[in-house]
């Protein structure tokens, strides 16, 4: 595979050049002579596990951070002095972040135009403002109404004003963040064709994602991070998903998915029967068995979420019959749950996965306070012991056990969300998404955390919308359709086609398709 060569040459072909960035931060160094190129008009894709240094690359480049002496940044030809964010989208280089800088109750067009409004006769032009953020949007395809409040939008949608808003700027470099992470595979398609649209006029990408066959798909070349160095830059034709895999992490992958070494047992831990909420969920009935991986399949809004957190007592107006061990339960907080061994990783774990501004210690040890307090005083080195004990078991990596868990890559902050319910010792584990916004090493960490979990009896419920990562780690699947069960596969069942086809209802394998 080629190597990444002739990164010092500033000339027409190259729109940017970042040459010899290096970056230290308190203990850490982020980026250690990042050589970085990108060609004009290109798709191109940075990858790297969470904490390689792309993000603190990235910001370089859009003046956040400044870059150690002697590290430059050429961009259209000419060296660039004394960045910033303002500089930077002067240049024409925008960054559409994960978390948008949207602001929800100003409108689209206010959004769109919030760098530099119109004015007339020292009023705001409304009429200019909302006619050109329509000419925005419609160049993108979008048929979005510019006097809309941004709060009353889609993710997509929101998406696509940040793009407006870039192209208003005049912008001839965007960074695409994670741009996928939030969409629907619909959503992500219609993405993928503007990108393609943005390529042809001319505008150059920088793709981020962990993502690696949305990567492959689009970038033309990709330059891969690994531990704040460029490891190679390379065209997306000459890698395979196992090749990139391998230089992401820097260790042979004979397999994307570990070997699945669990094996379900006969004894039912958990039955659900007849669960209906009166809106999404209809009659749904399962069974869970002890040291099983249950798979949840199905489009987004079939009901696989609201499955969960009906279980879990998240949300009310739930009827239905719970079984746990053969003794009927009925739960109807998150309080009930946990007391009787279920656990819950919520898809969005930053909001209600765990407490932010919590050490790694505290946020491991809050469910499991009971076990380690005497007369109503938390037992600090009794505390320190048990975060210790999963830190190591799951290889939470993180410089101690006071670090804040937002300052965490996601794929930690994920660990110490299974951490706590395993502190608990709950016996059953439901997981909602918990791959999601995590690079491929973290993700193969989780992959041998589940089985390892199985292993010691745990059953865990899993949904994730990667359909090869469901198939690779479920014992089961049931498949969702308009609120119901459309199907139940056996792993020797397991037919990608099959399930697919069984989610958008074109047929039906066993489950339940009757109108109430």
């Amino acid at each position: 595979m080629g190597k990444n060569k002739g990164v010092n040459c500033v000339n027409d072909k190259n729109i940017l050049v970042m040459k010899n960035i290096s970056k230290k931060f308190p203990g850490v160094k982020a980026l250690d002579n990042v050589n970085f190129y990108v060609r004009k008009g290109e798709i191109h894709g940075l990858m790297g596990e969470n904490g390689a240094g792309k993000s603190t690359l990235i910001k370089i480049l859009d003046g956040a951070y400044i870059s150690e002496k002697g590290g430059e940044i050429w961009f259209k030809g000419k060296l660039v002095q004394n960045n910033s964010p303002i500089l930077s989208k002067k240049l024409g280089i925008s960054t559409i972040h994960q978390e948008f800088n949207l602001i929800p109750e100003l409108t689209v067009g206010e959004n769109i135009f919030l760098h530099d409004y119109p004015i007339r006769r020292g009023l705001i032009d409304w009429k200019t403002l909302f006619g050109e953020s329509r000419k925005y949007l419609k160049d993108i395809g979008c048929d979005i109404n510019p006097a809309a409040k941004v709060k009353t939008l889609s993710v997509a949608q929101q998406q696509m004003v940040e793009i407006s808003s870039s192209i208003s700027q005049n912008a001839e470099l965007i960074i695409m963040d994670e741009p996928t992470a939030p969409l629907t595979k619909l959503e992500i398609d219609i993405l993928f064709k503007l990108i393609r649209h943005l390529k042809e006029r001319g505008i150059t990408i920088i793709y981020i994602s962990h993502n690696i066959e949305e990567v492959l798909t689009l970038a033309e070349r990709i330059t891969v991070l690994r531990d704040g160095r460029v490891v190679n830059c390379i065209s997306s034709k000459e890698l395979n998903q196992i090749q990139l895999i391998e230089l992401m992490v820097g260790r042979s992958f004979k397999n994307a998915f570990p070997p699945r070494k669990g094996k379900p047992m006969k004894e039912i831990i958990l039955s659900v029967r007849n669960l209906s909420d009166g809106h999404k969920l209809k009659n749904i009935s399962f069974d869970l068995k002890k040291g099983e991986v249950l798979g949840l399949a199905g489009l987004v809004g079939s009901g696989r979420t609201e499955i969960l957190r009906a279980v879990y007592g998240a949300d009310p107006g739930i009827s239905g019959e719970t079984e746990l061990k053969g003794k009927i339960i009925n739960i109807t907080s998150p309080e009930e749950a946990k007391k009787n061994g279920i656990g819950f990783l919520p898809e969005n774990r930053k909001k209600e996965g765990f407490i932010p501004l919590m050490s790694v210690k505290h946020n491991i040890s809050l469910p499991a306070i009971d076990k380690i307090q005497r007369f109503g005083i938390v037992l600090n080195k009794e505390e320190t012991r048990l975060a210790e004990n999963f830190v190591k078991k799951l290889d939470i990596r993180t410089p101690s056990l006071e670090q804040l868990v937002i300052r965490l890559s996601g794929g930690n902050q994920q660990k110490v969300v299974l951490a706590k319910w395993l502190a608990e010792g709950t016996p059953i584990i439901m997981l909602d998404e918990p791959t999601r916004g995590i690079d491929v090493g973290a993700k193969y960490d989780i992959y041998i955390l589940i089985d390892k979990l199985t292993q010691e009896g745990i059953s865990v419920i899993l949904i994730t919308s990667e359909l090869p990562e469901l198939l690779a780690l479920s014992d089961r699947i049931l498949v969702m359709h308009n609120g119901r069960i459309n199907g139940e596969f056996k792993k020797e069942q397991f037919k990608a086609e099959d399930i697919m086809a069984c989610a958008f209802g074109t047929i039906n394998n066993g489950g339940d398709m009757s109108e109430s």
